[in-house]
């Protein structure tokens, strides 16, 4: 009753200090401009100044670990993005227990990738890249933001599925990858919206497919991966989570400020232009999603044979 009591002290004045979210990667991304945007609607909110604080490095796994050790206050915050659930079986020692050393506030958003392919690859749509991929086994060469990226293990859960072998070439992020894309030393990519739309949009880059169950509002007239290959489902999800032991009425609370923040106009259209939709899910339901995502992207590293260490 004592801890009970305290416990429910703690969360009637919280916040009492600034919150600090951390971000695991570098600056300038999809997921540090997502916190950014959901911690300033969250800084009116709570009343308390909500602070971004970058902690890239070894895809996720730096800042991810220096959330788990966190004091599990509700002062400190993690928002995750795809790493998060790929990384468990990506690296076989992580420092932290991605599902026991966490508790979700809310799956934020979810967003999906395009495929997209050089001009000179003669094919206009998945029905065309799969006949192409099987009459040149092994020839096609696909570019990624690395090893066990969203991306590399989007082509291969196609590889999978569709019973090809596109040959993948890992780069160090994604900006490096685009730029040999577009010069034509690799053939396609399937990467998030944001990296690919403007190259789709000036020419040099011809976009044949996007990986959501339903097409995307940003590109209408772009079909899914899953209209010619049924069953195809790839999108990378955002989740704010709090070190586990973070009291429940301050998860409740910090999971109403950010779902009230996603339903915000002005959030609904930044997320919508990048091709994200927003979320807002419950806690217990956020819950179930990485746990779903984790066995389904750790199926696609498997196969792959992917290995961070």
């Amino acid at each position: 009753m004592l801890i009970a009591a305290a416990t429910h002290a703690a969360a009637q004045g919280y916040p009492a200090k600034p919150v600090r979210m951390i971000v695991p990667s570098t600056p300038g991304g999809s997921v540090d401009t997502l916190a950014r945007l959901v911690a300033q609607k969250m800084t009116a909110s709570l009343g308390q100044q909500v602070v971004v604080e970058n902690r890239a490095g070894s895809g996720g796994v730096v800042g991810t670990d220096v959330a788990a050790r966190s004091a599990p206050d509700g002062h400190t915050l993690l928002m995750a993005y795809g790493s998060h659930v790929i990384n468990p079986t990506l690296y076989s020692n992580l420092p932290y227990d991605t599902v026991k050393d966490f508790v979700p506030v809310t799956q934020v958003a979810v967003q999906p990738l395009l495929v997209a392919v050089h001009p000179s690859l003669p094919v206009k749509s998945v029905k065309e890249l799969i006949a192409l991929a099987k009459a040149r086994t092994g020839e096609l060469n696909y570019a990624s933001a690395g090893s066990g990226s969203g991306g590399h293990l989007a082509a291969e859960i196609l590889n999978m599925m569709a019973g090809i072998n596109m040959t993948h070439v890992p780069y160090r992020g994604i900006a490096p990858a685009m730029f040999d894309l577009i010069a034509g030393n690799t053939q396609l990519t399937i990467a998030t919206l944001i990296s690919t739309l403007p190259h789709v949009r000036s020419g040099r880059l011809r976009g044949i497919a996007v990986t959501s169950a339903k097409r995307s509002p940003v590109v209408p007239d772009v079909p899914t991966v899953g209209e010619t290959v049924p069953g195809y489902e790839v999108v990378v999800s955002y989740f704010l989570l709090a070190p586990a032991g973070t009291p429940r009425e301050i998860v409740d609370k910090l999971h109403a400020e950010a779902a009230k923040a996603l339903r915000e106009p002005d959030i609904v259209q930044r997320l919508a232009r990048d091709g994200a939709e927003p979320m807002g899910n419950s806690p217990e339901q956020t819950a179930q999603v990485i746990a779903q995502e984790i066995v389904k992207w750790g199926t696609a590293v498997k196969a792959s044979g992917a290995r961070a260490n």
